[in-house]
């Protein structure tokens, strides 16, 4: 399994990112995918998830502002953030059930990209 995300930068309050995560070395159509974020001195929390079926999940903080989506074909993820907040600065993790260790859990991770908030 190995994931790779992009897209983190600096933006201001009240803007948008479009981070991105490539997946290889899995059958990507079979396996949810999620984005993780871990702010700093903090544990990772889960932002938002998307299934096999296409469903999705989303953290309360980030209903309404971010989007989740996939694309099978390009076997990659993406995370559409709008009206960012400061609280929002974290390294982002793409991540995935495949792998190993507990079944459905989302075991593999990338390295992250970093997203801060800030004027």
């Amino acid at each position: 399994v190995h994931l790779v995300e992009s897209g983190g930068d600096l933006v201001q309050p009240g803007g948008s990112l479009r981070l991105s995560c490539r997946a290889s070395g899995f059958t990507f159509e079979n396996y949810a995918m999620a984005w993780l974020r871990q702010v700093e001195g903090k544990g990772l929390e889960r932002v938002s998830a998307i299934y096999r079926d296409g469903s999705t999940t989303y953290a309360d903080f980030a209903k309404g502002r971010f989007t989740i989506s996939r694309d099978n074909a390009k076997n990659m993820i993406f995370l559409q953030m709008n009206n960012l907040e400061y609280k929002d600065t974290a390294v982002y993790h793409c991540a995935t059930t495949a792998g190993v260790g507990p079944a459905g859990t989302f075991r593999s991770r990338g390295q992250g990209t970093q997203v801060t908030v800030s004027l």
